[in-house]
Parts: structure tokens; sequence; C-alpha cells
């Protein structure tokens, strides 16, 4: 039986990518911003494209914090994509120095990448995790990036009877600076690059989380 992933749809952008290539990779998926449906999913695709602000203020119209508060407390899988794996921090200074929130799943702070050329946009290698089960056969692969701003830094530490007593696993990838490409940490899954748009090696990577599911 296939797992069924919701892609949710609370107006980031064009997201139809995500969903040819989750149903690419054997998943039943459905594009939709109906609560139940994505409280009974076995796994939430959270996207994300563009501004933090405006990414977080839709989602939150499409109770986007509720939702993803309400699997996570349960262990039900979400995996976070681009602006969509930025908003699980505290904050973000985009659009403008003032520091706009985010869901708070994770400490730290998204800001502005330190690089010569700013967006980062095109293929880069990542420094898997240890252990990582969602880079598993992928490990020396490229990925595609589209952005101008990442965490820097990662401060969670195992605490506590919660998904985060076990300790995450983070990716780093550079441009200009190291920054956070991706995180598997229990239930809530996320990555700072397209898995989408990242070729044979995005399709596996979506593979192996569909798999986990």
């Amino acid at each position: 039986m296939s797992a069924r992933v919701v892609v949710l749809d609370y107006g980031s952008g064009n997201v139809r990518s995500a969903v040819r290539a989750l149903a690419h990779v054997g998943a039943d998926v459905e594009l939709t911003a109906d609560p139940e449906a994505a409280l009974r999913a076995d796994g939430l695709f959270v996207p994300g494209v563009g501004n933090f602000h405006a990414c977080a203020a839709s989602l939150r119209a499409a109770r986007g914090p509720l939702l993803i508060g309400r699997r996570l407390a349960g262990g039900r899988p979400v995996l976070g994509v681009c602006v969509g794996m930025q908003v699980l921090f505290e904050g973000s200074s985009e659009p403008s120095d003032r520091l706009e929130p985010g869901l708070a799943e994770w400490p730290g702070t998204v800001d502005r990448l330190r690089a010569p050329v700013v967006p980062h946009m095109g293929w880069s290698p990542v420094e898997v995790g240890r252990g990582s089960r969602l880079f598993a056969g992928i490990e020396g692969e490229r990925f595609y990036f589209v952005h101008s701003y990442a965490a820097h830094t990662w401060t969670l530490t195992p605490s506590g009877p919660t998904f985060a007593a076990v300790a995450p696993i983070v990716t780093w990838a550079e441009h200009g600076e190291r920054f956070v490409a991706a995180v598997e940490n229990g239930p809530l899954t996320a990555t700072q690059f397209h898995p989408e748009k990242s070729g044979e090696a995005g399709l596996h990577l979506l593979a192996n989380w569909v798999r986990s599911l």
C-alpha cells in the first residue's frame, strides 16, 4: 500500500513539481489545504517559495503551525523544503532587519547569506551528517538550491522525552559560508534545497523519505 502524502497547499507558489516528484517515487499524493487530510496523511510535505514573511503569514492563515504541531506531538512525519524549512526556526531577518517570527520548532534564526553572489542559485554538494537515512545512497551527490537566507548555526541538543531526545542529524552546505542544508530530527525533516528540482538525487532522497513513513 502506498504511503499517503499531503502537499500542504497554503499559497506558497508553484508546488506541482513537488506533487509530480512524490508521485514518481510511489507516494499517493494529494495537494490540499484541508486540515483533516493533512492530519490523516502518513507524511506532510510543507513547501516554501519566496519571502519568509509572506510564507509564514500564509502558513499561519492556513493553520499550518497547528497542523505541524499536532503531527509532531503524535510522532507523525513532516518534511519542510526551502522556506518551508526556514519557517521551522524561531525567526528570520527577511525581508528587513526586524525579526519575523517563525514556528520555533527549532532554536535559532535565519539570516542573509554572506557571500560574493546572492542568491545562491544552482547545484552544490552537501556534507551529510553521520547516520543519515535521508541521504542513504546519495551521500556524494549535488542538490539544487535557490535562496538568499539560511540558518548558519545549529544549537538544538537532546533533552527530555520529546522527539528532540535523540540527537538530530544535521547536513551542511557552503556558499560563502557554511549553512544548514538539511535536518533529520525524529519525525521532523527539512531541506534548504529543492529535492523535487534536484534530478535523480532529489528523487532518491524523496524515495528515502517516503519509504520511512
